[in-house]
C-alpha cells in the first residue's frame, strides 16, 4: 500500500502553513525593528531639543528655546506612543513565534507519518519480494527432485530389468 494521497496532501498543507507563519513572523519582526529604530530616532530628537534649549539659554534666544522645548515635548510624546506600540508588536511577535513552532511540530508529525508509511511499504515490498524468491526456489527444487526421482526410478527399473543390483 503506497503512502496515501491524503497523508501527502496533509504534509504539503502543513508545509504551506509553516511557510505562511514564517513569513508573518518575519513581517512582524521587520515592523518591530522599524518601530525600535523610530524610537531611537525620537530619543535623538528629544536629546537635540534639550541641547537646543540649553544653547538658547546661554544666547538669550527665546525662539530657539521655545523650539527646543517643543521639539523635546513632541519627541517625548512620540517615544511614549512608540513604546506602547513596540510592546504590542513584541507580544504579537511572541505569539507568531509560538504559532510557527506549533506549525513546525505539526509538519514534522505529518512528515513522520509519511516516513513511517513509506518505511512500512518498503518493508512489505521487501517481504513480498523475498517470498516470491522463496517460492521460486522451492518450485525449482521440487522440479529438480521430481526430475531426479524420475530418472532415479528409471535407472532402478533398467537395473532390475537387466538383473543388475
Amino acid at each position: 500500500m503506497a503512502v496515501s494521497r491524503a497523508l501527502r496532501r496533509l504534509l504539503r498543507i502543513r508545509e504551506i502553513e509553516e511557510e505562511q507563519r514564517k513569513l508573518a513572523l518575519e513581517a512582524a519582526l521587520h515592523e518591530l525593528n522599524r518601530m525600535e529604530q523610530a524610537l531611537a530616532a525620537a530619543d535623538k530628537r528629544e536629546s537635540r531639543g534639550r541641547r537646543l534649549v540649553s544653547l538658547s539659554a546661554r544666547g538669550n534666544e527665546p525662539a530657539d528655546r521655545l523650539a527646543g522645548l517643543e521639539q523635546t515635548r513632541s519627541a517625548a510624546l512620540h517615544a511614549a506612543h512608540l513604546a506602547e506600540r513596540i510592546e504590542a508588536a513584541a507580544a504579537r511577535v511572541a505569539a507568531l513565534r509560538e504559532e510557527l513552532l506549533h506549525s513546525r511540530v505539526e509538519r514534522r508529525q505529518a512528515g513522520t507519518l509519511v516516513d513511517e508509511s513509506m518505511a512500512r511499504d518498503s518493508l512489505i515490498a521487501a517481504r513480498r519480494g523475498q517470498q516470491a524468491l522463496d517460492d521460486w526456489f522451492a518450485a525449482r527444487r521440487f522440479r529438480q527432485e521430481e526430475t531426479a526421482g524420475d530418472s532415479g526410478s528409471a535407472a532402478t527399473e533398467d537395473s532390475t530389468a537387466t538383473g543388475e543390483t
